[in-house]
């Protein structure tokens, strides 16, 4: 679990996370979700410190996975299927529990999280792969 390959795949992915995050949900699509939340459950200040720490025990729980899921055979197009695929478990299936259970978005909100969850997790499930790929040990 603490290899060298997970611990530097964890920092990059976990700085990737934040930052494409922070694109993603904090510019571009800000917005679009303003219109399709129910309620407004955002802080007025959001503390960037936990979001950090957050994003970085997901990057090493997601390379720890990785690592296990891709048995020493790392490429990017697997580790975006990788991340496609937890992608999928965040955004459809959580989502759709979010939806029967809450009304913090409405359908389209919901739906549109999904696509970006499967994308988002797709790319940094590339960007572990890529860190596996160039540190693994050449045998």
């Amino acid at each position: 679990m603490f290899s060298k390959s997970n611990l530097l795949a964890t920092l990059v992915a976990g700085v990737v996370m934040f930052f494409l995050g922070y694109l993603i949900w904090g510019i571009a699509t800000a917005e679009f979700f303003e219109e399709h939340s129910l309620v407004n459950v955002m802080k007025e200040v959001p503390n960037l410190g936990l979001i950090a720490l957050g994003n970085l025990f997901g990057a090493l729980m997601l390379s720890t996975l990785y690592s296990k899921w891709a048995r020493g055979h790392h490429s990017i197009g697997q580790g975006f299927q990788f991340g496609a695929l937890v992608g999928a478990f965040v955004g459809i299936s959580m989502g759709l529990i979010w939806y029967a259970t809450s009304n913090w978005m409405d359908g389209t909100g919901h739906i549109a999280e999904a696509v970006i969850d499967i994308l988002y997790y797709g790319i940094v499930g590339a960007v572990i792969a890529f860190v596996y790929q160039k540190t693994a040990s050449k045998e």
